[in-house]
């Protein structure tokens, strides 16, 4: 069984409400119908309830005619309490009433507010939507997770050499949202990617923070946030496996790894890269998708509170599938 079947598998058992504020786009309504047709999850869909009746008509899609929760954001019955809980949460901000019930009729603001009055589990939006449009509300109700103050986003990577990671399965971070993360924000990343892990790709996170040195070998003040970061990650998260500084060939060579850094139970073992800034997460995950062949899943958010997941807005129908499922394999562990 592939990683992806496993996560849907476990989709199925856990059988998590998603909502998918974009009921309306076209990929969003197909693979909602197959969602609902494999039983990955309960879905509400936003949007002109007759338009999305009638696409689903038209197209066939008889699943989402009668499994989809249609919610219409302008009419439905959860409308004044979920602005009243709008309101309570951003008093401080000054956020009238009048305010929030025209915010709560965009299809954003309304699934997180579903998801904060505990009505569905997690949310996947951006098929259509650029990325702040998707995280600002979330940021503003859900917001992120005890003990978390920085969201950031993980890949999972299938290599087809099974040398690597986890049986060819390794995860990477930050690699989306978090430019330049201090010592204690990388230390954040980390424990968040460690649970990433345990969630979606279902093993045991032996996370290497990386740098260009490893145990010493360079001495800079880059250097230095890793180390500091890797200290307060251990004391964070000490049930998880966390080492650095180790430079990349370090963390996943074995011979390597023990050569330079003795004696470890992560050097040339690491299933989970943590990299210093984006730049660098960015650049590696592009260069072993591309060069290595990999498949890259993601970016899945972590850090929310509330899995709320992020599309491209080039992505596929099967990358909406497989999206919800992940989010809904986060939302079981949470």
């Amino acid at each position: 069984m592939t990683l992806l079947e496993r996560i849907k598998d476990s989709a199925k058992q856990h059988n998590k409400h998603i909502v998918l504020p974009e009921g309306e786009e076209p990929r969003t309504l197909e693979a909602a119908n197959i969602i609902l047709g494999e039983n990955l999850a309960q879905i509400s869909l936003i949007g002109n309830p007759d338009k999305i009746r009638d696409e689903a008509k038209n197209k066939g899609f008889d699943n989402v005619l009668t499994k989809a929760n249609i919610i219409n954001p302008l009419n439905h019955e959860k409308k004044n309490a979920y602005a009243d809980l709008m309101v309570e949460i951003r008093k401080s901000k000054g956020l009238t009433n009048r305010e929030a019930l025209e915010l709560i009729e965009n299809p954003l603001f309304l699934a997180v507010l579903m998801i904060k009055a505990g009505d569905a589990d997690g949310e996947v939006a951006g098929a259509m939507n650029a990325t702040g449009n998707v995280l600002r509300p979330a940021f503003q109700y859900v917001k992120t997770a005890p003990g978390i103050s920085v969201v950031s986003g993980a890949f999972i990577m299938l290599l087809k050499d099974k040398q690597f990671g986890e049986d060819g399965i390794m995860v990477f971070a930050d690699c989306a949202v978090h430019p330049n993360p201090t010592a204690k924000e990388l230390a954040e990343i980390a424990v968040a990617t460690g649970k990433t892990t345990r969630a979606i790709a279902g093993f045991e996170p032996k996370i290497a923070m990386l740098s260009f040195s490893t145990k010493g070998s360079a001495s800079h003040i880059m250097v230095d946030k890793v180390v500091e970061a890797t200290k307060i990650a251990q004391e964070m998260a000490p049930d998880m496996q966390i080492e650095g500084e180790l430079q990349a060939d370090a963390a996943i060579i074995e011979a390597i790894g023990q050569k330079k850094a003795p004696g470890s139970a992560i050097a040339g073992k690491a299933n989970v890269l943590v990299f210093p800034t984006l730049e660098t997460g960015n650049i590696a995950y592009k260069l072993v998708q591309r060069m290595a062949n990999a498949e890259a899943i993601g970016p899945v958010l972590q850090g929310m509170a509330a899995p709320i997941n992020d599309l491209s807005r080039g992505c596929s129908v099967s990358d909406i599938v497989n999206l919800v499922a992940i989010t809904a394999n986060q939302a079981a562990r949470m």
